[in-house]
């Protein structure tokens, strides 16, 4: 996973149950999000629209806004 830090989660949990997700997606989320929002518990939520997927996907950090928790389309999403 190159130098991107990660929870144990993201590792063993989130790439596992969807594997298309690739970290270049993520890094992307964090650099030039469509939308941030910081949630009440201080993790942070970045969107970014992936063309491969035809979908937003939602990347979810730690409150340091750089470890990696969880990402996955979200259906939800409205720019």
């Amino acid at each position: 996973m190159e130098n991107q830090p990660t929870t144990d989660y993201f590792r063993n949990d989130v790439l596992l149950k969807r594997p298309y997700i690739k970290l270049e997606w993520c890094q992307d989320a964090l650099n030039k999000p469509i939308r941030r929002v910081i949630e009440p518990n201080g993790r942070i939520r970045h969107w970014i629209f992936v063309p491969e997927l035809n979908k937003y996907l939602r990347v979810v950090t730690l409150d340091d806004g750089v470890t990696l928790h969880n990402a996955f389309p979200d259906r939800r999403f409205k720019p």
